[in-house]
């Protein structure tokens, strides 16, 4: 079981990510990496973290924050702050990290860590994904990810107003 103070730790900047990942690190681990808002987890983003995980090694999320989800979603969103969306990430087992991001897309952060495993949704098709030419350029890998149909932060959301 993880601590409190465990899971909080698994919330790190890009500069405390680069140093981790160094290339010794990298020689020996396959970097899994995807991205979201992780607003109201729910039971579609447990299979898809898990899934993705699963590909490798070691899971980083980059985590939109509150800025970053309410240009992407608009007004009321997000629904739970960034601390809060961070740790219930953290509590996670398959999540490894979490980085914050307040950019519209984690193109930066992709080009800075490097995955050598690119992850998103079902939803997308592989060539669209931010950051598919630089993973695939630096000999990375991009995989999607069948999405639990039913199973979205805004559906769950639009039902509750109903």
């Amino acid at each position: 079981m993880l601590t409190y103070e465990q899971i909080t730790a698994k919330n790190i900047p890009l500069e405390k990510a680069m140093d981790l990942f160094d290339p010794a690190f990298r020689e020996k681990h396959t970097l899994v990496f995807t991205n979201g808002c992780f607003d109201i987890l729910h039971r579609g983003h447990i299979y898809y973290l898990s899934r993705a995980r699963a590909l490798g090694d070691l899971l980083v999320v980059g985590l939109n924050t509150d800025g970053s989800v309410s240009r992407l979603k608009g007004p009321g969103r997000p629904v739970n702050d960034q601390k809060a969306r961070a740790e219930v990430l953290g509590g996670l087992a398959f999540v490894d990290y979490i980085i914050l991001f307040s950019e519209e897309t984690p193109l930066q952060l992709i080009t800075a860590l490097r995955p050598d495993i690119l992850v998103k949704g079902g939803d997308y098709r592989k060539e669209d994904i931010v950051g598919y030419r630089e993973v695939k350029a630096l000999g990375g890998r991009v995989e999607t990810i069948p999405l639990l149909e039913g199973y979205s932060t805004t559906s769950i959301l639009d039902r509750s107003d109903g």
